[in-house]
């Protein structure tokens, strides 16, 4: 017999959240798994390093334009990643409409019009709360998966307050 998750229902400790994902609510949580994983740090250095050549190419005189517009294109495309990679996510999950997100002893289920994903608490090392979201981050060595949890989808600022408190009872703060 398949469950499909209904195991993980509603129960006096759950929050239930509703939300519609953004494209800023999937950005703050690839900024988080780039802080973790110390990728905003190299991403600034590479992006420092060509526009420094291509400034650099510049005071060379006009037989370096073709090269200085390269690595200025570069240097913002290397600063720019985490929104392209946001805008990929978020076309992926923009279609799917609203979401039901539901937090509980057992785990996470999201749910939409089309789909049901169901997360135990195995799945992530620990979570980050930042100002407007939680974010989850998956076992996998590079952050693969992150589930961001927005804030503003509880009905309830106590609702936060209950969230809070029960990634803190399955996940370490990362």
């Amino acid at each position: 017999m398949v469950h499909q998750g209904r195991d993980i229902i509603q129960d006096a400790d759950s929050v239930e959240l509703a939300y519609r994902p953004t494209r800023t609510d999937i950005l703050r949580g690839i900024q988080v798994r780039d802080r973790i994983r110390r990728l905003a740090l190299l991403r600034w250095a590479l992006t420092s390093l060509f526009a420094g050549y291509a400034l650099f190419l510049a005071t060379g005189g006009a037989k370096a334009v073709l090269s200085v517009a390269i690595f200025l294109l570069t240097a913002v495309a290397i600063w720019g990643m985490p929104r392209i990679q946001a805008n990929h996510v978020f076309r992926i999950v923009s279609w799917q409409g609203g979401y039901r997100t539901t937090v509980t002893d057992a785990g996470i289920r999201a749910e939409t019009e089309h789909a049901t994903l169901v997360q135990r608490w195995s799945m992530f090392r620990g979570y980050r709360e930042t100002r407007e979201h939680m974010v989850l981050l998956s076992r996998d060595p590079n952050i693969l998966v992150l589930e961001v949890i927005p804030k503003r989808g509880a009905a309830d600022p106590a609702d936060v307050d209950r969230l809070r408190g029960l990634l803190d009872q399955h996940l370490p703060r990362a």
